[in-house]
């Protein structure tokens, strides 16, 4: 009987050991590394949810390339129809399923990401290049949270400053969603007008399933404004410019980056996107580098026959860059969470297709720790979607 049992006791340790070694530092084998990402391929937001559609491209194109140092990255990416609630859910399956991922990449939506936030470094699972620019992922910093997108406050404020410095604009209001990524936007407005000893003339609040835009326009023609700063959503923004033009109001209108992809948003408007300035986080997709065109070949190869090359598709592959640099520079008997973070936090001065990204040792009292840029350049739609670009990276500290 004792001998029976230590026979017992030997083949669960022997079985453990064999499950350690499958995943060893969670999401990992000798042969792959799992990353987990959600973005909505449906509802409103859906034009957002080519990121993560990049992102699987990207990666194809890595492991075409023979992977990681011995690894094929395997991406698990789900529609969350930009609702938090099913983020979660759907987060919280990927994590708690059979094979847990080692790491999250992208993910769009501010609301979406603060229900996941928490879950995530309580586990301390790393996420790195959030597809959303929220101040609450570096405000405080968290351990395992890399960004690389500059916040939206920082780009309302390059926008704001652009309007009332360079184009002499004096009566700016602000139409932002009613939630944290609109805030963020009204937040930098507010800023960079007080540093102009100015004030919003007016600040629009607007929830997420409005569709009629005529009370907004009535209320920004009563104010006599001048330029308008959007931060919503796609739809919305398209029907509050189609709107204005209906109604004869052409102030000069400035969008965040989430509108940025300037041939998508010249067609759904029907042209009436000509003239928007928007901020912009990475090179445009028209851009002839080295690193854009090997991306552009990855798209040809990976990308499905409907899918668009566009900003949004290649902010795939930008939100990503940071982990697969860090992820590169790990022996291969020495990949766990603990050294990813180790390598993240090495990386400086570091260029893709975006912004040039630095990262520091953790200090819970520095955002700049974990917020690897906040530069962002302006950008001027033209016929047929075609950009022009009108400033270099911008940085504000």
């Amino acid at each position: 009987m004792k001998k029976l049992v230590l026979n017992c006791l030997f083949s669960i340790t022997l079985m453990l050991g064999l499950s350690f070694s499958a995943y060893a530092g969670d999401g990992i084998t000798d042969k792959e590394i799992h990353i987990g990402s959600w973005g909505p391929q449906t509802g409103p937001a859906a034009p957002w949810g080519t990121i993560s559609r990049g992102s699987d491209a990207y990666f194809k194109m890595i492991n075409k390339k023979g992977g990681i140092n011995g690894r094929q990255i395997v991406f698990h990416h789900f529609d969350d129809g930009y609702n938090p609630a099913r983020t979660k859910a759907g987060v919280k399956q990927l994590q708690e399923g059979e094979t847990p991922m080692f790491a999250f990449v992208g993910g769009v939506g501010t609301s979406p990401g603060l229900a996941v936030v928490d879950y995530l470094m309580d586990a301390k699972v790393p996420w790195i290049g959030p597809a959303t620019a929220s101040e609450h992922w570096v405000n405080p910093p968290k351990k395992y949270l890399f960004t690389n997108y500059a916040p939206y406050y920082k780009e309302a404020m390059v926008l704001t400053k652009y309007a009332v410095e360079t184009m002499k604009k004096k009566r700016i209001a602000v139409v932002y969603q009613n939630d944290d990524y609109g805030k963020g936007g009204l937040k930098g407005v507010r800023m960079q007008l007080e540093k102009n000893g100015m004030k919003p003339v007016l600040e629009l609040p607007m929830e997420v399933k409005d569709t009629d835009m005529k009370p907004y326009i009535f209320k920004l023609k009563k104010a006599d404004v001048d330029a308008v700063v959007l931060w919503i959503s796609v739809g919305q923004a398209v029907r509050t410019i189609g709107t204005a033009k209906a109604m004869q109001l052409s102030p000069q209108f400035f969008g965040t980056s989430t509108v940025s992809d300037f041939p998508l948003m010249f067609k759904i408007s029907k042209g009436l996107w000509k003239g928007v300035i928007t901020a912009s986080f990475n090179e445009p997709p028209e851009s002839t580098s080295p690193l854009m065109m090997e991306y552009k070949e990855a798209f040809k190869q990976f990308a499905s026959k409907d899918e668009r090359w566009g900003t949004f598709f290649i902010a795939g592959f930008m939100f990503a860059e940071p982990l697969v640099e860090a992820l590169k520079r790990i022996p291969h008997d020495e990949l766990t969470r603990e050294r990813l973070v180790l390598e993240l936090e090495g990386l400086k001065n570091f260029q893709g297709i975006g912004a040039v990204t630095s990262y520091k040792k953790f200090d819970v009292k520095d955002p700049r720790s974990r917020q690897g840029t906040n530069a962002v350049y302006l950008t001027e739609c033209l016929d047929n979607g075609a950009n022009k670009k009108l400033t270099d990276w911008i940085e504000l500290d």
